[in-house]
């Protein structure tokens, strides 16, 4: 999930685009884009939209409401009874209780969780939630409520530590981990800075608000066409190694290399495999 596309679950014309984007995964919004008074209908509605749509390769998801909230519950319960199609759900405020509750309302489906760590509790606790559930498959970096939670209210948080941990958490545990959005859609290179800032912290994807942030995104966190020569250079280079007996060699810019960057290697050629073929798998 290079690309997590958002887009409000009660706007048909959206949701119909979003399908047809180069998206690797899109998640209808019940949560955040949907006002109070619209969030029963929105439910029906993402519903009917997950089982009508052709969604191709993409996975698709929908954001619950928080399970503190009226709605939250009903929504996972609608879900788990009538979406055989959906691929994940996305939990918000996540802590491990909230895990658990969502896990017992989501059986029998095979309907994946994707948590959503967007507080101080939440960061504090993002192991632990990363081990609550088989069921989990990502964790997603929510910046603006981890924002609202550390009281810094002008947007000048700096998020390193909170990133790095999701980060770390996540592949500690087999996850995707996935940052949050990008709220300023008029500046792709803030946009895309702020992907590559999370790309070297381990983060393999980055949630898009509009489609113009998709390619930004699928970019990044592809390999770029200078790292798949360098992992075929190495790959040519340790099997000449080998046959000659030595265990590392310089390659032509003078860097040495050994054993462990044929697993660098191959896992570009696979990343790259995978992109081509329509993203990752569940």
């Amino acid at each position: 999930m290079r690309s997590l596309l958002a887009v409000p679950a009660n706007n048909a014309r959206f949701v119909a685009k979003a399908a047809q984007s180069a998206a690797d995964a899109v998640f209808l919004d019940l949560e955040d884009a949907v006002v109070p008074e619209l969030k029963v209908a929105a439910r029906v509605e993402a519903i009917a939209a997950i089982k009508a749509i052709d969604w191709g390769r993409r996975r698709v998801g929908v954001r619950v409401n928080d399970l503190g909230t009226p709605w939250g519950r009903d929504d996972l319960a609608a879900l788990a009874g009538g979406t055989p199609q959906l691929d994940f759900v996305i939990l918000p405020k996540c802590d491990t209780a909230a895990i658990g509750t969502a896990d017992g309302l989501l059986r029998p489906s095979g309907i994946r969780i994707a948590a959503l760590i967007e507080s101080a509790r939440g960061v504090a606790q993002c192991e632990a939630i990363a081990g609550a559930s088989a069921r989990l498959t990502a964790l997603v970096f929510g910046p603006a409520d981890y924002s609202l939670d550390m009281g810094v209210l002008d947007g000048s948080l700096d998020t390193t530590f909170a990133l790095a941990r999701v980060g770390n958490a996540a592949r500690a545990f087999g996850l995707h981990p996935i940052d949050g959005p990008y709220f300023d859609i008029a500046n792709p290179e803030g946009c895309r800075a702020a992907a590559k800032r999370a790309a070297s912290l381990g983060f393999a994807g980055k949630m898009a608000i509009h489609p113009s942030q998709v390619e930004i995104a699928n970019e990044v966190f592809s390999p770029s066409p200078a790292q798949l020569e360098w992992a075929r250079e190495v790959l040519e280079a340790m099997s000449a190694a080998g046959e000659a007996g030595r265990g590392a060699v310089k390659t032509r810019d003078g860097k040495m290399i050994d054993l462990v960057h044929i697993k660098i290697a191959r896992q570009l050629l696979e990343r790259a495999r995978a992109t081509q073929q329509g993203g990752v798998s569940r």
